[in-house]
Protein backbone atom coordinates (compact mmCIF):
# COMPACT_ATOMS: atom_id res chain seq x y z
CA UNK A 1 0.00 0.00 0.00
CA UNK A 2 1.05 3.19 -0.67
CA UNK A 3 2.37 5.75 2.21
CA UNK A 4 -0.37 8.24 0.05
CA UNK A 5 -3.15 5.77 0.43
CA UNK A 6 -2.33 5.14 4.27
CA UNK A 7 -1.92 8.85 4.60
CA UNK A 8 -5.45 9.32 3.50
CA UNK A 9 -6.84 6.35 5.28
CA UNK A 10 -5.45 7.38 8.65
CA UNK A 11 -6.50 10.75 8.23
CA UNK A 12 -10.23 9.62 7.29
CA UNK A 13 -10.35 7.42 9.87
CA UNK A 14 -9.18 9.43 12.74
CA UNK A 15 -11.26 12.54 11.58
CA UNK A 16 -14.34 10.04 11.75
CA UNK A 17 -13.86 8.72 14.78
CA UNK A 18 -13.21 12.22 16.35
CA UNK A 19 -16.25 13.35 14.57
CA UNK A 20 -18.35 10.45 16.28
CA UNK A 21 -17.19 11.27 19.61
CA UNK A 22 -17.81 14.94 19.34
CA UNK A 23 -21.86 14.09 17.88
CA UNK A 24 -22.15 11.68 20.88
CA UNK A 25 -21.38 14.37 23.27
CA UNK A 26 -23.22 16.92 21.24
CA UNK A 27 -26.12 14.47 21.18
CA UNK A 28 -25.98 13.97 24.82
CA UNK A 29 -25.65 17.22 26.33
CA UNK A 30 -28.63 18.08 23.55
CA UNK A 31 -30.67 15.60 25.17
CA UNK A 32 -30.09 16.28 28.61
CA UNK A 33 -30.62 20.63 28.33
CA UNK A 34 -33.64 19.36 26.90
CA UNK A 35 -35.01 17.24 29.48
CA UNK A 36 -33.78 19.58 31.83
CA UNK A 37 -35.65 22.33 30.47
CA UNK A 38 -38.77 20.30 30.15
CA UNK A 39 -38.60 19.03 33.91
CA UNK A 40 -38.61 23.10 34.71
CA UNK A 41 -41.71 23.70 32.62
CA UNK A 42 -43.05 20.39 33.95
CA UNK A 43 -42.62 21.03 37.77
CA UNK A 44 -43.50 24.88 37.32
CA UNK A 45 -46.68 23.85 35.91
CA UNK A 46 -47.52 21.52 38.50
CA UNK A 47 -46.99 24.43 41.00
CA UNK A 48 -49.26 26.42 39.43
CA UNK A 49 -52.09 23.27 39.73
CA UNK A 50 -51.32 22.90 43.20
CA UNK A 51 -52.60 26.82 44.12
CA UNK A 52 -55.71 25.79 41.84
CA UNK A 53 -56.60 22.59 43.83
CA UNK A 54 -56.49 24.73 47.15
CA UNK A 55 -58.58 27.45 46.19
CA UNK A 56 -61.32 24.82 44.10
CA UNK A 57 -64.14 23.82 46.34
CA UNK A 58 -65.18 20.56 44.77
CA UNK A 59 -64.14 17.59 42.67
CA UNK A 60 -66.00 18.61 39.60
CA UNK A 61 -64.60 21.79 39.42
CA UNK A 62 -60.92 20.41 40.11
CA UNK A 63 -61.20 18.46 37.14
CA UNK A 64 -62.37 21.59 35.31
CA UNK A 65 -59.42 23.54 36.48
CA UNK A 66 -56.78 21.04 36.32
CA UNK A 67 -58.15 20.14 32.70
CA UNK A 68 -57.04 23.56 31.79
CA UNK A 69 -53.33 22.30 31.86
CA UNK A 70 -53.41 19.14 29.41
CA UNK A 71 -51.25 19.78 26.48
CA UNK A 72 -51.41 17.39 23.46
CA UNK A 73 -50.80 13.84 24.62
CA UNK A 74 -50.75 14.51 28.11
CA UNK A 75 -52.25 13.39 31.83
CA UNK A 76 -52.70 14.92 35.26
CA UNK A 77 -52.67 12.36 38.35
CA UNK A 78 -54.00 12.79 42.19
CA UNK A 79 -52.27 9.67 43.60
CA UNK A 80 -52.69 8.91 47.40
CA UNK A 81 -50.62 6.19 49.59
CA UNK A 82 -51.09 2.51 48.28
CA UNK A 83 -50.84 3.91 44.92
CA UNK A 84 -54.09 4.26 45.21
CA UNK A 85 -55.32 7.17 42.11
CA UNK A 86 -57.67 9.60 43.12
CA UNK A 87 -58.46 11.78 40.09
CA UNK A 88 -57.13 11.53 36.62
CA UNK A 89 -57.97 14.17 33.45
CA UNK A 90 -56.06 12.56 29.92
CA UNK A 91 -56.03 13.63 26.33
CA UNK A 92 -54.24 10.57 25.77
CA UNK A 93 -55.49 7.12 26.63
CA UNK A 94 -52.52 5.19 25.39
CA UNK A 95 -50.44 7.07 27.63
CA UNK A 96 -52.44 6.59 30.99
CA UNK A 97 -52.43 2.59 30.07
CA UNK A 98 -48.71 2.69 29.78
CA UNK A 99 -47.45 4.67 32.42
CA UNK A 100 -48.80 3.52 35.95
CA UNK A 101 -49.71 5.77 38.71
CA UNK A 102 -47.33 6.17 41.84
CA UNK A 103 -47.39 7.71 45.05
CA UNK A 104 -44.54 9.64 46.66
CA UNK A 105 -43.52 11.76 49.47
CA UNK A 106 -40.87 13.52 47.19
CA UNK A 107 -40.20 15.59 44.19
CA UNK A 108 -39.00 13.03 41.31
CA UNK A 109 -38.58 13.09 37.28
CA UNK A 110 -38.64 10.00 35.42
CA UNK A 111 -38.02 9.45 31.50
CA UNK A 112 -38.74 6.33 29.69
CA UNK A 113 -39.60 4.68 26.03
CA UNK A 114 -43.20 3.71 25.40
CA UNK A 115 -44.49 1.91 22.20
CA UNK A 116 -46.67 4.54 20.77
CA UNK A 117 -48.44 4.50 17.43
CA UNK A 118 -45.49 5.40 15.06
CA UNK A 119 -42.08 3.53 17.25
CA UNK A 120 -41.40 4.56 20.24
CA UNK A 121 -41.74 8.17 22.08
CA UNK A 122 -39.91 10.02 25.07
CA UNK A 123 -42.34 10.83 27.88
CA UNK A 124 -41.64 12.89 30.72
CA UNK A 125 -43.06 12.24 34.38
CA UNK A 126 -42.63 14.48 37.38
CA UNK A 127 -44.47 13.77 40.78
CA UNK A 128 -44.24 16.14 43.62
CA UNK A 129 -45.95 16.05 46.89
CA UNK A 130 -49.32 17.70 48.04
CA UNK A 131 -49.20 20.41 51.14
CA UNK A 132 -52.30 17.95 52.83
CA UNK A 133 -48.84 15.38 52.84
CA UNK A 134 -51.76 12.49 52.04
CA UNK A 135 -51.35 12.72 47.94
CA UNK A 136 -49.15 13.58 45.25
CA UNK A 137 -49.80 15.48 41.97
CA UNK A 138 -48.42 13.33 39.09
CA UNK A 139 -47.86 15.02 35.55
CA UNK A 140 -46.75 12.78 32.54
CA UNK A 141 -46.09 14.39 28.51
CA UNK A 142 -45.21 12.72 25.40
CA UNK A 143 -42.31 14.86 24.35
CA UNK A 144 -42.98 14.74 20.65
CA UNK A 145 -41.26 17.56 20.02
CA UNK A 146 -38.30 16.62 21.37
CA UNK A 147 -38.38 13.15 18.87
CA UNK A 148 -38.94 15.62 15.52
CA UNK A 149 -35.45 17.77 17.13
CA UNK A 150 -33.79 14.50 17.60
CA UNK A 151 -34.28 13.14 13.88
CA UNK A 152 -33.35 16.72 13.16
CA UNK A 153 -30.04 16.43 15.61
CA UNK A 154 -29.12 13.17 14.25
CA UNK A 155 -29.51 13.88 10.25
CA UNK A 156 -27.29 17.44 10.89
CA UNK A 157 -24.53 15.33 12.88
CA UNK A 158 -24.48 12.36 10.07
CA UNK A 159 -24.55 15.06 7.21
CA UNK A 160 -21.35 16.62 9.28
CA UNK A 161 -20.21 13.75 9.45
CA UNK A 162 -20.22 12.63 5.64
CA UNK A 163 -19.06 16.14 4.58
CA UNK A 164 -16.13 16.16 7.32
CA UNK A 165 -15.06 12.57 5.68
CA UNK A 166 -15.01 14.14 2.53
CA UNK A 167 -12.82 17.28 3.29
CA UNK A 168 -10.49 14.82 5.35
CA UNK A 169 -10.14 12.66 2.27
CA UNK A 170 -8.92 15.40 0.31
CA UNK A 171 -7.44 17.24 2.79
CA UNK A 172 -5.58 13.98 3.34
CA UNK A 173 -4.50 13.53 -0.18
CA UNK A 174 -3.22 17.32 -0.20
CA UNK A 175 -0.90 16.79 2.95
CA UNK A 176 0.27 13.41 1.25
CA UNK A 177 1.42 14.72 -1.88
CA UNK A 178 3.25 18.01 0.21
CA UNK A 179 4.67 15.10 2.39
CA UNK A 180 5.52 12.63 -0.41
CA UNK A 181 6.71 15.66 -2.91
CA UNK A 182 10.57 15.70 -1.53
CA UNK A 183 10.33 11.68 -0.73
CA UNK A 184 8.96 11.16 -4.36
CA UNK A 185 12.00 13.73 -5.42
CA UNK A 186 13.97 11.94 -3.62
CA UNK A 187 13.70 8.53 -5.18
CA UNK A 188 13.80 9.92 -8.46
CA UNK A 189 16.98 11.30 -8.23
CA UNK A 190 18.51 8.05 -6.27
CA UNK A 191 16.63 6.12 -9.23
CA UNK A 192 18.99 8.86 -12.01
CA UNK A 193 21.40 8.09 -9.91
CA UNK A 194 21.44 4.27 -9.90
CA UNK A 195 21.16 4.78 -13.83
CA UNK A 196 23.79 7.07 -14.72
CA UNK A 197 25.89 6.40 -11.59
CA UNK A 198 26.63 10.20 -11.31
CA UNK A 199 25.70 11.74 -7.84
CA UNK A 200 22.64 14.12 -8.49
CA UNK A 201 21.14 16.38 -5.74
CA UNK A 202 17.33 17.19 -5.02
CA UNK A 203 16.09 20.43 -6.31
CA UNK A 204 14.52 22.48 -3.50
CA UNK A 205 11.94 24.71 -4.50
CA UNK A 206 9.89 25.62 -1.36
CA UNK A 207 11.71 26.62 2.13
CA UNK A 208 8.88 24.71 4.36
CA UNK A 209 12.01 24.71 7.20
CA UNK A 210 10.70 21.47 8.76
CA UNK A 211 11.68 18.25 8.71
CA UNK A 212 11.37 17.06 5.19
CA UNK A 213 13.20 19.90 4.01
CA UNK A 214 16.07 19.09 6.59
CA UNK A 215 15.68 15.49 5.08
CA UNK A 216 16.16 17.08 1.56
CA UNK A 217 19.07 19.30 2.90
CA UNK A 218 20.96 16.16 4.18
CA UNK A 219 20.82 14.04 1.55
CA UNK A 220 22.38 17.13 -0.42
CA UNK A 221 24.78 16.85 1.97
CA UNK A 222 25.62 13.95 1.76
CA UNK A 223 25.92 13.97 -1.83
CA UNK A 224 28.53 16.63 -1.43
CA UNK A 225 30.55 14.94 0.40
CA UNK A 226 30.40 11.86 -1.71
CA UNK A 227 31.13 13.50 -4.65
CA UNK A 228 34.25 15.10 -2.66
CA UNK A 229 35.08 11.86 -1.72
CA UNK A 230 34.87 10.81 -5.41
CA UNK A 231 37.23 14.26 -6.53
CA UNK A 232 39.49 13.09 -3.93
CA UNK A 233 39.69 9.78 -4.44
CA UNK A 234 40.18 10.81 -7.99
CA UNK A 235 43.21 13.27 -7.33
CA UNK A 236 44.44 10.36 -4.89
CA UNK A 237 44.97 8.37 -7.95
CA UNK A 238 45.90 10.80 -9.62
CA UNK A 239 48.41 12.03 -7.16
CA UNK A 240 49.95 9.04 -6.92
CA UNK A 241 50.08 8.19 -10.51
CA UNK A 242 51.84 11.31 -10.86
CA UNK A 243 54.28 10.54 -7.69
CA UNK A 244 54.85 7.17 -9.11
CA UNK A 245 55.48 8.30 -12.52
CA UNK A 246 58.77 9.52 -12.03
CA UNK A 247 60.79 7.06 -10.26
CA UNK A 248 59.61 4.43 -12.44
CA UNK A 249 60.83 6.69 -15.55
CA UNK A 250 64.40 6.57 -13.95
CA UNK A 251 64.48 2.84 -13.41
CA UNK A 252 62.91 2.43 -17.08
CA UNK A 253 65.89 4.98 -18.44
CA UNK A 254 68.98 2.77 -16.22
CA UNK A 255 67.16 -0.41 -16.76
CA UNK A 256 67.11 0.37 -20.80
CA UNK A 257 70.55 1.88 -20.86
CA UNK A 258 72.18 -1.23 -19.16
CA UNK A 259 70.52 -3.68 -21.96
CA UNK A 260 72.05 -1.32 -24.22
CA UNK A 261 75.60 -1.14 -23.12
CA UNK A 262 75.60 -4.07 -20.74
CA UNK A 263 77.95 -4.31 -17.29
CA UNK A 264 81.04 -4.03 -19.29
CA UNK A 265 81.11 0.12 -18.05
CA UNK A 266 81.90 -0.57 -14.44
CA UNK A 267 81.51 2.88 -13.33
CA UNK A 268 77.92 3.21 -15.49
CA UNK A 269 76.74 -0.11 -14.12
CA UNK A 270 76.95 0.96 -10.41
CA UNK A 271 75.54 4.39 -11.20
CA UNK A 272 72.60 2.52 -13.15
CA UNK A 273 72.48 0.21 -9.96
CA UNK A 274 72.41 2.53 -6.97
CA UNK A 275 70.20 4.56 -9.25
CA UNK A 276 67.45 1.56 -9.71
CA UNK A 277 67.69 0.58 -6.47
CA UNK A 278 67.37 4.46 -4.64
CA UNK A 279 64.09 4.72 -7.24
CA UNK A 280 62.61 1.65 -5.89
CA UNK A 281 63.11 2.16 -2.56
CA UNK A 282 61.60 5.61 -2.63
CA UNK A 283 58.91 3.68 -4.63
CA UNK A 284 58.60 1.30 -1.35
CA UNK A 285 58.42 3.93 1.36
CA UNK A 286 55.78 5.65 -0.49
CA UNK A 287 53.36 3.10 -1.29
CA UNK A 288 53.73 1.67 3.09
CA UNK A 289 52.80 5.65 2.69
CA UNK A 290 49.80 5.09 0.76
CA UNK A 291 48.85 1.78 2.82
CA UNK A 292 49.01 3.68 5.54
CA UNK A 293 46.71 6.34 4.35
CA UNK A 294 44.66 3.72 3.56
CA UNK A 295 44.14 2.31 6.17
CA UNK A 296 43.75 5.00 8.47
CA UNK A 297 40.93 6.29 5.98
CA UNK A 298 39.20 2.38 6.63
CA UNK A 299 39.98 2.20 10.19
CA UNK A 300 38.06 4.78 12.78
CA UNK A 301 38.56 2.68 15.98
CA UNK A 302 41.53 3.30 17.82
CA UNK A 303 43.01 1.07 20.59
CA UNK A 304 42.97 4.33 23.53
CA UNK A 305 45.18 3.67 26.73
CA UNK A 306 46.89 5.60 29.33
CA UNK A 307 49.94 6.65 27.60
CA UNK A 308 52.21 8.91 29.72
CA UNK A 309 53.12 11.42 26.93
CA UNK A 310 57.11 12.69 28.78
CA UNK A 311 57.93 8.46 28.62
CA UNK A 312 56.93 8.16 24.95
CA UNK A 313 58.76 11.24 24.03
CA UNK A 314 62.10 10.18 25.70
CA UNK A 315 61.57 6.94 24.05
CA UNK A 316 61.14 8.38 20.47
CA UNK A 317 63.79 10.99 20.96
CA UNK A 318 66.11 8.40 21.90
CA UNK A 319 65.81 7.07 18.98
CA UNK A 320 65.85 9.46 16.55
CA UNK A 321 69.50 10.72 18.31
CA UNK A 322 71.10 7.29 17.95
CA UNK A 323 70.13 7.14 14.30
CA UNK A 324 70.18 10.21 13.16
CA UNK A 325 73.19 12.17 15.17
CA UNK A 326 70.97 15.11 15.54
CA UNK A 327 70.65 17.77 18.88
CA UNK A 328 66.97 16.88 20.18
CA UNK A 329 66.18 18.60 23.61
CA UNK A 330 63.18 17.58 25.41
CA UNK A 331 61.53 19.99 27.82
CA UNK A 332 58.59 19.78 30.09
CA UNK A 333 57.48 20.29 33.67
CA UNK A 334 55.38 17.96 34.32
CA UNK A 335 55.54 14.48 35.11
CA UNK A 336 53.92 12.28 34.20
CA UNK A 337 51.51 13.75 32.00
CA UNK A 338 48.93 11.01 31.07
CA UNK A 339 46.41 11.15 28.30
CA UNK A 340 44.09 8.20 26.94
CA UNK A 341 44.95 7.63 23.44
CA UNK A 342 46.44 4.75 20.91
CA UNK A 343 50.43 4.33 21.62
CA UNK A 344 51.06 3.21 17.48
CA UNK A 345 48.72 5.86 16.25
CA UNK A 346 50.12 8.99 18.50
CA UNK A 347 53.79 7.71 17.64
CA UNK A 348 53.49 7.90 14.52
CA UNK A 349 52.51 11.57 14.40
CA UNK A 350 55.43 12.72 16.33
CA UNK A 351 57.50 10.58 13.90
CA UNK A 352 56.24 12.45 11.33
CA UNK A 353 56.78 15.71 12.95
CA UNK A 354 60.63 14.91 13.53
CA UNK A 355 61.22 13.22 10.75
CA UNK A 356 59.98 16.67 8.67
CA UNK A 357 61.69 18.92 10.99
CA UNK A 358 65.26 17.14 10.56
CA UNK A 359 64.58 17.19 6.67
CA UNK A 360 64.07 21.01 6.47
CA UNK A 361 66.50 22.01 9.00
CA UNK A 362 70.21 21.08 9.95
CA UNK A 363 70.35 22.97 13.36
CA UNK A 364 69.06 21.98 16.66
CA UNK A 365 65.22 20.81 17.35
CA UNK A 366 63.09 21.27 20.39
CA UNK A 367 60.24 19.30 22.37
CA UNK A 368 58.08 21.33 24.81
CA UNK A 369 55.41 18.96 26.52
CA UNK A 370 52.79 20.95 28.47
CA UNK A 371 49.21 21.31 29.66
CA UNK A 372 46.22 22.81 30.90
CA UNK A 373 42.42 22.05 32.01
CA UNK A 374 41.79 20.13 28.59
CA UNK A 375 44.67 19.08 26.45
CA UNK A 376 48.16 18.03 26.88
CA UNK A 377 50.63 19.98 23.74
CA UNK A 378 53.40 18.62 22.24
CA UNK A 379 55.25 20.91 20.26
CA UNK A 380 57.83 20.40 17.91
CA UNK A 381 60.39 23.59 16.82
CA UNK A 382 62.76 23.50 14.40
CA UNK A 383 65.42 26.37 13.23
CA UNK A 384 65.20 25.71 9.64
CA UNK A 385 63.56 26.75 6.10
CA UNK A 386 60.18 27.88 7.72
CA UNK A 387 57.01 27.88 5.28
CA UNK A 388 56.14 31.18 3.61
CA UNK A 389 52.67 32.31 4.84
CA UNK A 390 50.60 31.78 2.19
CA UNK A 391 51.19 28.11 1.83
CA UNK A 392 50.29 27.13 5.71
CA UNK A 393 46.98 26.54 4.80
CA UNK A 394 47.48 24.35 2.08
CA UNK A 395 50.23 22.13 4.62
CA UNK A 396 47.77 19.46 5.50
CA UNK A 397 46.39 18.79 1.44
CA UNK A 398 47.52 14.99 0.18
CA UNK A 399 51.16 15.21 -2.03
CA UNK A 400 51.39 19.21 -1.08
CA UNK A 401 54.66 20.35 -0.95
CA UNK A 402 56.18 23.41 -0.45
CA UNK A 403 58.92 22.94 -2.13
CA UNK A 404 59.18 20.71 -4.81
CA UNK A 405 62.68 20.34 -5.64
CA UNK A 406 63.67 20.08 -2.03
CA UNK A 407 61.15 17.36 -1.10
CA UNK A 408 62.35 15.45 -3.94
CA UNK A 409 65.86 15.72 -2.35
CA UNK A 410 64.63 14.77 1.05
CA UNK A 411 62.39 12.15 -0.30
CA UNK A 412 59.39 13.24 0.85
CA UNK A 413 55.82 12.76 -0.52
CA UNK A 414 53.88 15.33 1.14
CA UNK A 415 51.50 12.72 3.24
CA UNK A 416 53.21 13.12 6.18
CA UNK A 417 51.07 16.05 7.29
CA UNK A 418 47.89 14.90 5.57
CA UNK A 419 48.29 11.63 8.04
CA UNK A 420 48.91 13.27 11.23
CA UNK A 421 46.26 15.69 10.79
CA UNK A 422 43.66 12.44 10.57
CA UNK A 423 44.69 10.79 13.30
CA UNK A 424 44.54 13.89 15.50
CA UNK A 425 41.12 14.00 14.35
CA UNK A 426 40.64 10.36 15.14
CA UNK A 427 41.63 11.74 18.76
CA UNK A 428 39.03 14.90 18.79
CA UNK A 429 42.64 16.53 18.99
CA UNK A 430 44.03 19.32 16.44
CA UNK A 431 47.41 20.04 14.85
CA UNK A 432 48.39 23.82 14.50
CA UNK A 433 51.49 25.31 12.42
CA UNK A 434 53.09 28.48 13.50
CA UNK A 435 55.93 29.24 11.26
CA UNK A 436 58.02 32.28 9.68
CA UNK A 437 59.71 31.58 6.71
CA UNK A 438 63.47 32.01 7.34
CA UNK A 439 63.92 31.48 11.13
CA UNK A 440 61.76 28.13 11.63
CA UNK A 441 58.69 26.48 12.08
CA UNK A 442 56.57 25.54 15.32
CA UNK A 443 54.01 22.16 15.01
CA UNK A 444 51.78 21.91 17.75
CA UNK A 445 49.58 19.18 18.87
CA UNK A 446 46.87 19.50 21.04
CA UNK A 447 45.35 16.51 22.82
CA UNK A 448 42.48 15.69 25.12
CA UNK A 449 43.25 14.94 28.28
CA UNK A 450 40.00 12.84 28.56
Amino acid sequence: MKITTKINLLTTVWMLCIMILINTVVFLLFMKTTLNMEEDMQYQKAADILKELHTAPSSVEVKGEIRDYLTIHSYIRIMEPGNKKTLEVSNDPLLSKKIKGKYTETKQSQSRLITAEKGEEEVLVVRIPMKNGKSSLEIGERLTGLETRKEMLRAILGFCTILAAIFSLLGGRWLANIIMRPISSMINTMEEIQKSGVPKKINIQDETKDELQTMAETFNGMIDRLQENMARQSQFVSDASHELKTPLTVIKSYANLLRRHGVEDKEMANEAIEAIYSEATRIQKMTETFLDLATLEKDTELELKEINVVSLCENILKQFKNVYRREISLHFEYNPLIIHADELKLKQVIIILLDNAMKYSTDKIDVFLEKNEQNVCVSVKDYGFGIPEDEINNIFERFYRVDKARSRETGGTGLGLHIAKSIMNLHKGEIRIDSIEGEGTTVKLFLPIR
